[in-house]
């Protein structure tokens, strides 16, 4: 287990992280892990279309696996004998650096330690990472609205939401939300929904048979929406010292009324929030105990604890029984 979370560290630490982490499990020399990692530089990169409106779709959702798979590939390969390239980075005609780096050369920030992986967050709530702050706000707008007697549906004529640059990139979309993973990547419906069902979105509800998918009132609220990237969020976001994810609703009324400012710069998943390791371990039991018993749930969680146990057997509890 301790080399298993030894290469996990490595996996978030190292951007080249697939290739590098399986050539050190597989206890690769210093030369055969040049020569693996040399492949992932020649293999391309993709684009990151399949996140961004218009051609937002289903692979945003299998692209780690698909890395991964490469870098198990590649790693087998160069076990077998296949060559790398010495000079991928640095060829002054076809090197990475001289046709996808602008002719830079990398430069660490820092030296490698477990910095990134200390710094995770953890998806406590089905929403887009950069999103889970703004369902939070949603949540509180409900209870506002509720304590004034009343609703989003027929007593709010404009939301402005705040939110910080990479939210604003990636998930603010316009216009028709044509599958699922357009939806559980937009954050005006994610808002919209909370702010109709008064709860949390659940996985169900960005599905394509999902009522909230063809509700109209929806979309009514979706048009209501401004969204902006507030500047002071977008800061604290890179600030390495905060690392915040800021989102603010404020809502005006029907009625002329500007309701207070809601921020959320914490969300529950941030390392910073209180009770996030608590309510990551909730959510970690429940979803055991949907194919386990009692039992191999308390093994599994005992067996996190054991450095010095196999992987296998680790991977072993994971194993169904048949009845």
């Amino acid at each position: 287990m301790d080399g298993l979370l030894t290469a996990l560290i490595k996996a978030y630490e190292i951007q080249v992280a697939s290739t590098a982490a399986v050539s050190w499990l597989m206890g690769f020399s210093e030369t055969q892990a040049l020569a693996a990692v040399s492949q992932a530089f020649q293999d391309g990169h993709p684009l990151r279309t399949f996140r961004q409106a218009p051609n937002t779709g289903p692979r945003k959702g299998w692209a780690a696996d698909d890395a991964c798979m490469r870098a198990v590939q590649m790693a087998l390969l160069t076990n077998k004998g296949q060559p790398g390239a010495p000079t991928v980075l640095t060829d002054p005609k076809s090197g990475f650096y001289r046709r996808l780096f602008q002719g830079k050369k990398f430069e660490l920030q820092r030296p490698y330690s477990d910095r990134v992986v200390q710094e995770v967050g953890f998806k406590l709530v089905p929403a887009e990472g950069h999103r889970i702050s703004t369902v939070e706000a949603a949540l509180q707008i409900v209870q506002m609205l509720k304590a004034k007697g009343l609703n989003a549906e027929n007593d709010v004529a404009r939301l402005l939401i705040r939110t910080q640059a990479p939210a604003y990139t990636i998930i603010n979309k316009t216009g028709p939300l044509k599958n699922a993973a357009v939806r559980d990547h937009c954050l005006q419906y994610m808002t919209a929904v909370v702010l109709l069902k008064g709860a949390i979105i659940e996985t169900v509800d960005y599905m394509d048979d999902s009522p909230w998918a063809v509700d109209p009132r929806v979309d009514r609220l979706r048009a209501k929406m401004e969204v902006v990237n507030d500047e002071t969020f977008t800061s604290d976001y890179y600030d390495g010292s905060k690392r915040s994810c800021s989102n603010a609703i404020q809502v005006f009324l029907d009625n002329g009324d500007a309701m207070d400012d809601v921020v959320v710069e914490y969300p529950i998943g941030h390392p910073d929030r209180a009770k996030t390791f608590e309510h990551l371990q909730k959510k970690t039991r429940r979803n055991l105990k949907l194919g386990f018993d009692d039992e191999r749930v308390g093994e599994i969680f005992e067996a996190v604890g054991k450095d010095d146990l196999p992987v296998q057997e680790f991977v072993d509890l994971f194993v169904k029984t048949k009845n």
